[in-house]
């Protein structure tokens, strides 16, 4: 599969891209624990068929020293196990903020509920900022159709600020 357009190579593509990019980097730094983070966007990139995200996330996650076994079943997460209740919540909250289109009524009051049970205030602004960009990331490679596979740990890096 060939992308449809590369972004990076556009004047302004790359502007965007680097934009975008420094968002993800100051929520990584913030209080939002990093293995919370790497699952909710998984979970996402999973949901909106990204192919590229779920490589590079995947990936990231490895090499932060996720466990293969949490990686695996972040697709089943309801019927797992080896998640926190914490990490449940996020996960449910990434999942009702990205079906918002599916006929959802957007994010129940419950997983709300929960969402605030686990995260104090610095938390819970990285998380819904998290989901919100990892599905805007997610349209932009889809809609270019940036394929899966191709993905170095790091290889982002020279982007940030």
């Amino acid at each position: 599969m060939e992308p449809r357009f590369d972004l990076m190579t556009n004047e302004l593509g790359a502007k965007i891209a680097k934009r975008v990019y420094n968002v993800a980097v100051l929520i990584e730094k913030s209080p939002l624990p990093k293995a919370t983070q790497d699952l909710v966007m998984l979970r996402a990139s999973q949901i909106n068929g990204c192919g590229f995200c779920v490589d590079y996330h995947t990936k990231d996650a490895a090499v932060a020293g996720e466990a293969a076994v949490r990686i695996n079943l972040v697709a089943a997460w309801r019927e797992s196990t080896v998640f926190t209740d914490a990490e449940r919540a996020a996960l449910a909250l990434a999942e009702e903020g990205t079906r918002i289109a599916d006929a959802h009524h957007g994010v129940s009051d419950e997983t709300w509920a929960q969402v605030r049970k686990h995260y104090d205030g610095d938390q819970i602004a990285a998380l819904v900022s998290l989901i919100a960009m990892i599905n805007a990331t997610n349209r932009l490679n889809v809609i270019v159709r940036l394929p899966g596979g191709s993905y170095q740990p790091g290889q982002f890096a020279s982007m940030a600020n």
